[in-house]
């Protein structure tokens, strides 16, 4: 489960990562962060997805708990598009799901076909899947664009 697996370059290295988790529970995740315990553990997944590509050590993505640290570490670094923009394969996608303005969870996005946008989300019924939605879906925060 652990060590450095990608072939793909840039974007697609972490999501060849990231699929390779599917069905997946929680634990190696949280653990691997540094939790004794269970935690929502989305961010955890998509830093240990960047971290086994090398990107959080190169700098390309933040080691993050929080989906609103995450999405904040974008936001800084001019990095962020709003969730009406369409995304690439790679990018990290933050959901509202109150419309609250709490970032409530975080994911990687493998693809974007047809107006639609396919990801790999950590902690969606407590394990990894694949899910879609549409662009422009009201719950999509937005974007986090890493420079691969």
């Amino acid at each position: 489960m652990f060590g450095r697996i990608p072939t793909g370059i840039g974007n697609q290295a972490i999501v060849q990562v990231a699929l390779t988790q599917e069905g997946n529970g929680g634990d190696p995740y949280w653990s691997w962060y540094g939790f004794s315990s269970r935690v929502e553990w989305c961010a955890c997944f998509v830093s240990w997805c960047a971290d086994q590509c090398g990107y959080i050590e190169s700098g390309v993505i933040p080691k993050f708990s929080l989906c609103s640290a995450g999405m904040e570490w974008f936001e800084s670094r001019g990095q962020f598009m709003d969730g009406s923009s369409v995304p690439t394969s790679g990018d990290l996608i933050f959901f509202d799901w109150g419309n609250d303005g709490n970032i409530d969870h975080v994911g990687i996005v493998e693809s974007v076909v047809d107006e639609t946008v396919y990801t790999v989300e950590g902690n969606s019924g407590d394990k990894v899947v694949r899910r879609d939605y549409p662009i422009g879906y009201e719950q999509i925060e937005g974007y986090g664009v890493a420079c691969y």
